[in-house]
C-alpha cells in the first residue's frame, strides 16, 4: 500500500487541531458531540497515519476516549513529581511526569 502523499498528512493535522478545537466549544451544550469529535480525530490520524499532537493527546482519555475537561470530567493531581488525571468516567488514571526546570537541576 502507498503512502499518502505529504500534503495530505498536513492536512489530517489541521482537520485533527479542527475538531479538537470544536470538541472544546461543544462540551458545555453536548458532551456526547464532543466525544464524536475525539473519534473522528482518531480516526483521522490512524487512516493518514498521523501522530496526534501532545497537547492534544493529554485532552481525551486513551481508555473510554472521552474528552476531557479538568473538574467537569477528570480530576487533576499533582504527586511525586507527576501529573495524575483521573478520568471520571472510566476511573482510569494518566500520569504525566513534570520535568523540573533546568535551573533547579545545576543546583
Amino acid at each position: 500500500m502507498r503512502s499518502p502523499p505529504p500534503r495530505s498528512k498536513k492536512i489530517a493535522r489541521e482537520r485533527i487541531a479542527v475538531l479538537f478545537c470544536r470538541a472544546g466549544e461543544f462540551f458545555q451544550d453536548d458532551p456526547l458531540k464532543s466525544d464524536r469529535c475525539v473519534a473522528l480525530a482518531r480516526k483521522i490520524s490512524m487512516r493518514h497515519r498521523v501522530r496526534i499532537d501532545r497537547f492534544l493527546r493529554k485532552q481525551f482519555c486513551r481508555h473510554c476516549y472521552r474528552f476531557l475537561v479538568p473538574g467537569r470530567n477528570v480530576r487533576v493531581r499533582i504527586a511525586r513529581g507527576k501529573v495524575i488525571m483521573t478520568c471520571l468516567s472510566c476511573g482510569r488514571q494518566m500520569r504525566i511526569p513534570v520535568k523540573k526546570r533546568h535551573e533547579e537541576r545545576q543546583q
